[in-house]
């Protein structure tokens, strides 16, 4: 029999918190049990092991981003949208860098198809209406925002820009400004 108070959402829940808190990869069921003071085997009534629960960990990352990201590109359009999209992952990442690292989990197809995964390209897509990009060029864009929001992101996470001036944030401004040039002038090769 399940332990009153615990459910799916709140076992996943108290998982992401712990993974902000230790980091993703620290994160087992026996961790979590005993976060949650019950035993290792009470949580399998809720996910149904250390894979299923990172994988739910990693889908509720994404959603939550997804649901910030949305949230702070309403009404914006073009490098507007661009700098509120990228600061928007970029404090996810600062604020909770557990579940940041949840969201690099490769995720089965079934779990993709059914996950929040394709709202992160959609909001990406949306920036580019922006830029008028449509079909293959807007995809390599989907991929250079995100290779760039990520690469940067990951490297500042991991201390990669702490011992060189200037300050990262006026790197980070600076590839903004960058891309949105980038994208203002992208045309496929011919």
């Amino acid at each position: 029999m399940a332990r009153a108070g615990l459910s799916p959402q709140v076992v996943v829940r108290a998982g992401a918190d712990l993974a902000d808190e230790v980091g993703f990869d620290e994160v087992t069921p026996s961790a979590l049990a005993r976060r949650l003071g019950v035993r290792a085997a009470s949580l399998y009534s809720h996910v149904g092991g250390a894979d299923d629960l990172r994988t739910r960990i990693a889908l509720l990352a994404l959603d939550e981003l997804a649901d910030l990201a949305s949230e702070a590109l309403a009404g914006r359009s073009g490098k507007d949208a661009l700098v509120a999209f990228a600061g928007c992952y970029r404090d996810f990442a600062r604020e909770h860098p557990g579940r940041y690292a949840a969201m690099q989990v490769r995720l089965s197809p079934e779990a993709a198809a059914a996950g929040p995964g394709g709202r992160h390209a959609d909001l990406t897509r949306a920036i580019l209406r922006g830029y008028g990009l449509t079909g293959v060029d807007e995809t390599h864009a989907v991929r250079l925002i995100g290779s760039v929001v990520h690469g940067f992101t990951t490297l500042e996470l991991g201390g990669g820009f702490d011992h060189s001036a200037p300050p990262p944030d006026r790197t980070w401004s600076r590839i903004l400004d960058g891309v949105d040039t980038v994208l203002r002038s992208w045309a496929a090769p011919s």
